[in-house]
């Protein structure tokens, strides 16, 4: 059986470590993401190291890498946005090809919903490019449902994203959300 991922929260000493994820995963699936690789190589390394640093909203932001025998391999972030309360955001999620159809996907995605859901968010929303995508077949199985219309996954593409909600606790007007199907292992 192939090695479990162990993830870990990426400190501040992390930064060198969270960009080379992060223009690994643009460079690979460049119509996965909102940023561009030619965008992020642009950043000045202090740039890196403040996405990292701790701040007073440092709780509302959970910055993941996977890593299989110390081999980073992923990555996902999950924030709490202020303006939007109740609402937890999944970004910037990527799995290393070597390493996709394993479950790091998924135990990327099970780690924010836990941590969403220890926040008392009411719901976690994420943005994936259309199609029947691997990335898409996992949030469906953990339960996400398309809300609204796609639109271009940045300024400019012709590549659409479709965003996605998974509710985490009932909300006031309803007396339970429905339970998530159950997860295959795997993206």
């Amino acid at each position: 059986m192939a090695d479990a991922p162990a993830l870990r929260t990426l400190g501040a000493e992390d930064w060198r470590l969270y960009r080379d994820l992060r223009l690994r995963a643009l460079a690979d699936s460049p119509d996965a993401f909102g940023g561009t690789w030619a965008t992020e190589t642009a950043r000045p390394d202090a740039e890196w190291a403040r996405r990292l640093a701790p701040t007073p909203d440092t709780p509302s932001n959970l910055p993941l890498v996977a890593e299989v025998r110390g081999e980073p391999v992923g990555l996902g972030w999950g924030r709490l946005d202020a303006s939007r309360p109740g609402v937890a955001a999944l970004y910037q999620m990527w799995v290393a090809p070597t390493h996709r159809g394993r479950g790091v996907g998924h135990t990327l995605l099970e780690a924010v919903i836990a941590w969403a859901t220890s926040q008392h968010a009411a719901s976690l929303e994420l943005s994936v490019a259309c199609g029947d995508t691997p990335a898409r077949r996992l949030y469906e199985r953990a339960g996400f449902t398309p809300v609204g219309d796609p639109g271009p996954l940045r300024p400019g593409s012709t590549t659409l994203a479709q965003p996605m909600r998974l509710a985490l606790r009932p909300r006031p007007d309803r007396a339970a959300a429905p339970a998530p199907p159950s997860h295959r292992v795997g993206d």
